[in-house]
């Protein structure tokens, strides 16, 4: 990598940690177009690189919001066991299903969970009780989607236990980050295994985003409550209808 790339590498992974921090996922949905587009990484290294880089992400900003009391430890370990069997899952199912109709389905889910996230900003509800099964259920699919699309699994677990389950935000946000460090172990494994993973970048990248998730846990966490929900909520609205323009035109094109 020249000098360049290095500093390239360094400001996209601040920029996922930054967001990491704040939306309480893992950074890859930055982490994986960045490195491809500006560094013209190939694509199966753009997808696999990340995974490693959101291990040290997820923890520096679940240590952040952990010193503040903004984790849950037990929901986040009913979340993990049946996150990375179906992590595992979704790596193996890479080829034999297409990922586009996955990504609409989870914008589909993630654009309703967003606007609940900001209706409940606007009158606190009690939610659903977070039971066992219901963590479990949410850790398999955020496991799930991990696996398949190669990012922390944020992007299911904060919008159903911030929107659906009615978790308060900042908690949900530490309780998200805990339980990616465990998601993303298998996918990082098993690509690491497939000589997927570029070492180099993979430094560069964590250089930034290490820094970047425990600025934006402060951030989030000196927010206040219906601050904080309306950027994240509206953060993920943002992310759901992006993604389902993206594969919907990716599908006609075809």
């Amino acid at each position: 990598m020249s000098p360049v790339d290095v500093a390239i590498a360094v400001a996209i992974g601040l920029i996922s940690g930054v967001l990491a921090g704040v939306f309480g996922v893992g950074g890859g949905i930055v982490m994986t177009p960045g490195i491809q587009v500006l560094l013209g990484a190939p694509p199966i290294v753009a997808l696999a690189t990340p995974l490693p880089v959101i291990f040290p992400t997820a923890l520096a900003g679940a240590l952040a919001y952990r010193r503040r009391g903004e984790v849950d430890i037990q929901a986040a370990a009913w979340l993990v066991g049946p996150g990375v069997v179906g992590a595992a899952l979704g790596a193996w199912l890479t080829t034999a299903i297409d990922t586009r109709v996955l990504l609409i389905v989870t914008a589909l889910l993630l654009g309703w969970q967003a606007v609940s996230i900001l209706r409940a900003g606007q009158r606190q509800r009690a939610g659903r009780p977070a039971t066992a099964p219901i963590l479990g259920g949410i850790g398999a699919l955020a496991g799930l989607v991990s696996g398949l699309l190669g990012i922390g699994g944020g992007l299911v677990m904060v919008p159903l236990l911030a929107g659906w389950l009615g978790m308060p935000l900042k908690r949900t946000l530490g309780t998200s980050l805990l339980a990616i460090v465990a998601l993303v172990v298998p996918g990082a494994v098993v690509h690491g295994v497939l000589g997927h993973l570029d070492l180099w970048l993979c430094i560069a990248l964590i250089v930034g985003s290490v820094p970047g998730a425990r600025l934006g846990a402060t951030i989030a966490l000196g927010a206040r409550e219906r601050t904080l929900r309306v950027v994240v909520g509206c953060g993920l609205l943002a992310v759901s209808i992006l993604y389902a323009i993206e594969q919907a035109s990716a599908m006609l094109d075809r």
